[in-house]
Formats: C-alpha cells, structure tokens, sequence
C-alpha cells in the first residue's frame, strides 16, 4: 500500500475534523489574526514567535492588533484553544504548521528570504512526521517550491511522501472593516494532490471562501500580481499628480470626475508614497526573480521609481509653499507631520512614507515632530531605530499654531481637520483630505 496515501488520509481526517493541532509561526497582522480563526473554527493552536514579550501579552489575554478584539483572544485563551510560546521543539506536536513571516528587502532592494529560511530550518529540525506546512508570506514565484521545500529535504525526507507542502497567499487589508480573515477568500494550493487536498481541508474550515490554484507558483504568483497592480496605478496617478500640478489642475478632482464613468475606469489616488508591507515590497521581488529567466520588467520598475520618488517630491512642495508664505527656508522652519502610519485608522507604520519624510527634513536641519492618534510612540524598527521613543504631539490650537506648516501624510478619520485648517499657517495636504471636507484657501496647499 502507499504510504503517503495512508499518511495523507490519517492527517486529512484529523484535520476535517479538528483534532489537527495548527502552529501558526509569526504573531503580527497576518499571523495573530489567521491563529486566532482557526481556534475560533475549533482548532487547538499554539502561536510561535521568537519575541517573549509578545508570548507574555498574548497568554495574558492583551492584544496588540486591532484586528483581534481582546475578547475574542482571551475566550480562546481561557478555553485552552490558543497558547502562544517561544519554544519551537513544541512545532513536533503541530499536524498543521504555517509560516507567516516577515519577507522585507535588503538594502540593495533585493529579496530577503532569511526570516522564512530560519523558520523553514526550524521546522526541520521539530517537525510532526506526515506534518502540512503552509507558506503564507508573500514572495516570487517558485520560492514554496526551491527554496522551502530544499530547506525541508535537507535531512533526507521528502514532500509527497513525510512530509505535506502548500502555499496560501495572506490576504489581510489592515484597518478595512468590510473584510476580515475569514471573510476574504483564500487562495489556497499545494505541492502535489494529497497536499493540496490537505491545503483546502484546513482553510475550509477556517474561512468562508477558498479558491484552489494548481501550484504554489501559480498561488505566489497571484499573490504578487495582486499588489503589482496596485503598486503601478497608484505609481500612474502619482505621475499624473505631478504633471497636472504644473498644469494648476487638481488631479482629484479629475479622478472623482474620472471615477463616475461606469465602466473601463478603476479610481486610484496619488499619496504621498507607498508604504505597509505588500505594495512597495512586493514588486521588487517580481524583478529580481525575472532576471533570473532574462525577462525584463521596465514598467513594474518604473512604477517603482516612480512610488520610491514621492516622499521627495512632497519635500520640494513643502519647500516652495514655505519660501512662498513666509519667505522661510526649510532648515528654518518647525514642522508638524500629521499622521505616521502608512495608511488610515491603523497603527501599522512598515514602510510608511512618513518616515522617508521624516529622514529628508532631517537632513535638511528641520525641526519636526509628529502627531499620530494611533502610534502614540514610535516602536523599536530595524529600519527607523534613530526615532524609537519619539512621541505624538497633542493636537490642540496653540501647539498647531506653534509651527510653520502641518504636512498631512495619513489622512486618519479622527483628526480634527477644521481645527487644524483654522490654526495652521500652512497646510501641506498630500491626501486631499482638507479638501473632500470642505476645508481650502491660501494656506491649504495640496501636493
């Protein structure tokens, strides 16, 4: 008989009917979420994470995610569904592993696959035999494939056969009160039948919806292709901002005109760059992996040159409104940043285009701080380690009035927007967020 069939029908029937055991390795806004669904759907999981301090929060009921409502995570603590741990000899015990990691670039803005390398090697060396294991982090096509699956054979042992292998794109929208873990579908796939059986078993039972795929580089492919869409419309109305500018036409306006046509048109909005930790990563793992197959991506770079840019453009706007309302330089002056985090009514702030402002105005000799109602510090980054413990200002009338120009770059629903115009000497306003509220005149610059 073969074994991989008994072995893949043992586990499937545990996993149908929740006797499977998930660990869920990386607690943050795609892992905490995931792991508490799935004790939520019956599961008993224990969550891994190499940050004691995040253990400790968790096993005592305290969430750091918005997504995850404290209660929901202290019902499934308390009813033993949900353990959090630092120690990963535990992974031997977990018939479901799934990896949600951080996959950031290097420098050099290449991939860098070490968070999933080390966690793929941790596994290895504690995993359950006949155990499944989900890539969820974002990354090129082929990585579930090569790269984890080699990480996994290295001893000997093969997928298909000890071992289950899938990947299952995450999906989270951070702030987006529509959509949650279990309502957006999934994208589910494996390496091989059995797998991929045992892929769809498992997030059946957790979400709402899952979309089967014939291959894990089919799944990271529309993973990837997903954000790449993204990344080059905003990149078009980013350019299309800057040309109009010059033009003294107000690209919102012509994209809500734009935005009415009922067909052929899709309305995106120009910022002040990209941030979070899909859209201005993502692309670039794209162009790396297509060298490789000697491919050019032109279009996708561009549009990443294009994002990358933005941060800069928004400074040489807040250096000509200066110099044009007060005759002030930019090292002269004191501003406020309005809004940290990369995008509305979230505390995320990864790859928020704030912190590239932050760094120029820096740069410059500008004195600067900044309010946010979400971050009201800024957390140790490996990226941004020279603001960790910087605090939010207060918003109230002298302290705005107390600095030359307010630069909103996160347009967060609870600001009060028509204190802040009414007592601002310059506002530089990078979301049209004075402007869909009705608030404009001379010291309301839009850029």
């Amino acid at each position: 008989m073969d074994t991989s069939v008994v072995s893949a029908e043992n586990i499937k029937i545990r996993i149908e009917s929740r006797a499977a055991t998930a660990g869920i390795i990386g607690l943050g806004y795609v892992g905490l979420p995931l792991a508490v669904a799935a004790a939520k759907a019956g599961y008993a999981v224990l969550g891994f994470d190499v940050d004691q301090s995040k253990v400790e929060a968790l096993n005592a009921g305290n969430s750091y995610i918005e997504a995850v409502p404290e209660p929901s995570l202290r019902e499934q603590v308390a009813v033993g569904r949900f353990e959090a741990t630092a120690d990963f000899a535990r992974l031997a015990s977990c018939d479901v592993v799934v990896i949600c990691v951080p996959t950031p670039l290097t420098k050099q803005r290449e991939p860098d696959l070490s968070f999933v390398e080390q966690t793929a090697s941790a596994i290895a060396r504690n995993r359950k035999p006949g155990a499944l294991i989900i890539l969820e982090s974002t990354t090129w096509p082929w990585t579930t494939e090569t790269v984890v699956k080699n990480i996994l054979e290295a001893d000997g042992t093969k997928s298909r056969r000890d071992f289950f292998l899938g990947f299952s794109p995450e999906r989270e929208d951070p702030g987006n009160a529509s959509f949650r873990t279990v309502t957006i579908p999934k994208i589910v796939s494996g390496d091989g039948a059995d797998a991929q059986a045992l892929v769809e078993a498992f997030y059946g039972n957790v979400v709402e919806r899952i979309v089967p795929v014939s291959s894990p580089r089919v799944a990271e492919a529309v993973k990837i292709t997903e954000n790449i869409f993204r990344a080059v419309n905003i990149a078009l109305v980013n350019e299309l901002k800057i040309i109009y500018d010059a033009m003294d036409i107000d690209v919102w306006e012509v994209i809500d005109a734009a935005a009415t046509k009922p067909f052929g048109f899709m309305p995106f909005y120009p910022g002040p760059g990209l941030g979070g930790h899909c859209i201005p990563i993502d692309p670039f793992y794209l162009t790396w992996k297509a060298r490789e197959y000697n491919v050019p991506t032109r279009f996708i770079e561009l549009a990443g040159e294009i994002n990358v840019a933005m941060p800069r453009y928004v400074i040489s706007r807040l250096e000509v409104a200066l110099d044009k309302s007060f005759a002030k330089s930019l090292s002269a002056s004191k501003v406020l940043i309005l809004g940290l985090a990369y995008k509305k009514n979230v505390p995320d702030i990864r790859e928020s285009p704030a912190f590239a402002i932050m760094d120029m105005l820096k740069a410059r000799g500008t004195t600067f701080d900044y309010h946010d109602p979400h971050v009201p510090s800024i957390p140790r980054t490996r990226e941004h380690e020279q603001y960790y413990g910087q605090r939010s200002v207060g918003l109230d009338a002298a302290t705005i009035s107390s600095y030359d120009a307010v630069v909103l770059v996160t347009d967060h629903d609870d600001v009060d927007y028509g204190l802040v115009a009414a007592k601002a000497k310059l506002v530089l306003d990078t979301r049209n967020a004075f402007g869909k509220r009705g608030f404009s005149g001379e010291t309301v610059v839009k850029a």
